[in-house]
């Protein structure tokens, strides 16, 4: 059960237009953002952050920005956050051979060493205390520039908030992301736990 109520999806107009963002990276509003709403300013803020940080500026793709988010979710245990992020993924167009292993990223030949460093740097960031080092950087500018990085820290302290909000609210999950949930990550122990 929720720590608090969301509200309808049609409380604030501003949240409801900003929120049809959604529509396309989830195929729906998620209740984080209905409850969030109770302070209309926390959730029009969230949103635009969101946008900004989940637009496009080269190589570090949608795909690969919901895969680091779904590294950071792990990292933290939010099993709301890991079926939004998975399913984001998979709407985004990651492939289903990476979609399918995302749990052996570390080893399995789906994924590029580029790849691998960036999920890397979001399980380091994600972790207390952070793991982020000297080896994390150099890994990093291997393959990425600073802009790139800057991308990807800002995916991972975004879900960072998300982690820290929906499963302190335990927010109730949605039915999609349950589906995308329970295929890609449930043959690794994912439920909804406390985000009924």
């Amino acid at each position: 059960m929720p720590l608090v109520t969301p509200l309808d999806p049609n409380h604030d107009e501003e949240t409801k237009r900003l929120s049809d963002f959604y529509n396309e990276t989830l195929g729906f509003c998620p209740n984080s953002v209905l409850t969030m709403q109770r302070r209309p300013d926390i959730s029009k803020a969230f949103i635009n952050l969101n946008k900004a940080v989940m637009a496009n500026h080269g190589r570090v793709t949608s795909a690969l920005k919901r895969m680091i988010a779904w590294v950071s979710s792990n990292a933290t245990g939010c099993r709301y956050c890991q079926a939004h992020a998975i399913r984001a993924a998979e709407r985004y167009g990651a492939e289903q051979e990476k979609l399918d292993n995302i749990w052996e990223y570390k080893t399995h030949p789906a994924f590029s060493e580029a790849e691998r460093v960036a999920l890397d740097f979001s399980l380091a960031a994600s972790i207390v205390p952070n793991a982020v080092d000297e080896t994390i950087k150099e890994r990093l500018y291997e393959y990425w520039n600073e802009g790139e990085i800057v991308e990807m820290l800002g995916v991972i302290s975004l879900f960072g908030y998300l982690n820290r909000w929906n499963d302190s609210m335990g927010t109730s999950i949605e039915d999609g992301a349950v589906e995308s949930g329970e295929e890609y990550l449930g043959k690794h122990g994912w439920n909804k736990g406390k985000h009924v």
